[in-house]
């Protein structure tokens, strides 16, 4: 969102005219990658004994890296969904993730076959799970919607494939509109 908003702002003729922050017309698909079961790994009572090498390994984990990660992608989602809620265009912005893995699918290294194959099950499942956002007041992942991942993806394909039509009509780069053009020179 913020390159695109940046192209808008520098007047890129690549990317169709529209106001800067005009957050309506955006639509962000934002597909997780898939995270461990969110667990409480780690108490704060424990962590607040741990010296650098506790925060470094720990019961055969990695909490600073741990947390820096989840952190990061969390923050990047409150930071869209927060735009998305409260500039009321919320329906624009689908954000599709599984924080419940578990076991060896939660790898993002493992490309076995069986991993693959185990991997693709939990897509086709989580296409069928109801569309959920982050609740602003509690940071929690929360079902939001009676409709499913997969019909809200194919509601946004629906209104991407309208806006290009829309666009083809009023560009006048157009190949109809070309052919026109040049046929008159």
């Amino acid at each position: 969102m913020g390159e695109v908003t940046k192209e808008i702002t520098k007047g890129n003729s690549d990317i169709f005219p529209i106001k800067p922050p005009d957050y309506g017309r955006f639509l962000v698909v934002s597909l997780g990658t898939g995270s461990a079961k969110a667990e409480e790994k780690y108490r704060a009572e424990d962590a607040a004994k741990w010296g650098l090498l506790g925060w470094l390994t720990n019961g055969g984990s990695t909490p600073l890296v741990d947390i820096f990660t989840q952190a990061s992608s969390d923050v990047v989602d409150f930071h869209i969904a927060t735009v998305f809620q409260s500039l009321q265009p919320e329906y624009n912005y689908l954000r599709i993730q599984d924080d419940t893995l578990g076991g060896i699918v939660s790898s993002v290294d493992i490309a076995t076959e069986e991993n693959l194959k185990d991997l693709v099950e939990v897509g086709e499942k989580l296409l069928k799970k109801p569309v959920s956002r982050v609740n602003l007041e509690n940071g929690a992942f929360e079902p939001c919607l009676e409709i499913t991942n997969e019909q809200a993806l194919v509601r946004l394909a629906q209104t991407l494939s309208k806006e290009k039509r829309l666009r083809d009509i009023r560009s006048p780069n157009t190949p109809s509109k070309a052919k026109v053009k040049a046929k008159a020179k």
